[in-house]
């Protein structure tokens, strides 16, 4: 797999030259430059989803404009690829590593010889597991994102009122080598299970356990090739109400699968589909009624998170954080800050997307 690598230098020094006027002396030369801090190496996942594109070049302008130098690359969902590209940025003496981890559990090596450099290891939205050697994390309460999602469903079905018949609902979870996905599935599940055990939501796969509704890498194809299979295997007079979708690119295979089998008809409606990250494609479809709901995750604020991180640590100073106690990656417990997501649908994606920044009204058209 071809490597996508970018490599961005800061501020180059400046010569300055005075010359004395009134006396016979030789001009004075003062050369003035900005301090070499270094440079820091950003890894990101892939480029197959706009989001992460977008946290990168956030962070390559926030570091450069408090004086680094950035080595941002993307490893394309290939977990030796981001492992070799660590190993690089180690030998090549990068000051800190930012990691958003393609597998969370697949860097220890590299991660053992940051420790033996001295180099201090962010996790960026991603934590890593089985290492005692990751500093912070910067992330979102993926828990509420869950819980977010299921709530949406819960209330466009109406599951609140008393009576009336069971509803249908199949599940999904994103990657499993990713930690977040466990806990995108736990927050949903905190709302979801009451109404499946009281009957209220009828899960007709009868696949209920995380273990069985993972998509291996986040890939809409195979969620979409999954939903085929379940649709082709029920019964003929079952009609799906709901979706759970952690993922917005997970989101529209299941979605394209639907259609292909007759839904979003006037005879057999599209099911309430959710969503997560506001990728505009998605977005657009929230607009035109096809997907219920995504969850906002400005990662502008979560990059400027976690170049404050880097900084104070390279400062010798404290980061921020705000939760101590919730993300234990198997060998300790990972300090992190915890922004807030935010529940979008088409009552509020102008409002928050739009008059937010995040999107011009015209890319939704």
């Amino acid at each position: 797999m071809t490597r996508l690598s970018r490599r961005f230098v800061g501020p180059v020094a400046a010569l300055l030259t005075i010359g004395l006027a009134g006396c016979g002396s030789t001009a004075a030369l003062v050369t003035t430059s900005t301090p070499d801090l270094g440079t820091i190496g950003i890894a990101m996942p892939t480029t197959g989803s706009a989001r992460w594109i977008a946290d990168g070049d956030n962070m390559v302008k926030q570091f450069e404009a408090l004086g680094y130098k950035v080595d941002l690359r993307y490893a394309e969902d290939d977990p030796k690829e981001q492992l070799s590209q660590l190993n690089e940025m180690i030998a090549a003496g990068d000051k800190a590593l930012v990691i958003g981890a393609v597998d969370g559990s697949a860097l220890t090596d590299a991660l053992d010889k940051a420790e033996a450099a001295g180099v201090p290891v962010i996790a960026y939205d991603r934590l890593l597991r089985d290492s005692k050697n990751v500093d912070y994390y910067a992330t979102f309460d993926n828990f509420k994102v869950g819980v977010l999602q299921a709530q949406t469903i819960v209330d466009k079905l109406g599951l609140k009122k008393s009576g009336g018949k069971a509803r249908t609902i199949e599940l999904f979870a994103g990657s499993a080598d990713d930690n977040n996905a466990k806990f995108f599935f736990d927050g949903a599940m905190s709302v979801l299970k009451p109404y499946i055990k009281s009957g209220a939501l009828v899960v007709p796969s009868g696949q209920t356990s995380f273990a069985k509704v993972t998509t291996l890498r986040w890939d809409g194809e195979v969620a979409g090739a999954r939903m085929d299979k379940m649709l082709e295997g029920a019964d003929e007079d079952v009609t799906l109400d709901a979706v759970l979708s952690p993922y917005d690119g997970i989101s529209r295979g299941i979605i394209t699968s639907l259609q292909n089998h007759g839904y979003g008809t006037k005879s057999k409606k599209l099911p309430v589909v959710t969503g997560q990250d506001a990728e505009l494609e998605s977005v657009k479809l929230i607009k035109q009624g096809v997907q219920a709901e995504t969850v906002y995750k400005d990662t502008r604020e979560l990059a400027k998170v976690a170049v404050q991180m880097t900084d104070k640590v390279l400062s010798d100073k404290t980061p921020d954080i705000n939760d101590s106690t919730t993300y234990d990656n198997g060998v300790k417990v990972v300090p992190a800050f915890l922004l807030q997501p935010v529940n979008v649908d088409k009552s509020n994606l102008v409002t928050v997307l739009v008059d937010g920044g995040y999107y011009k009204e015209s890319e939704l058209n």
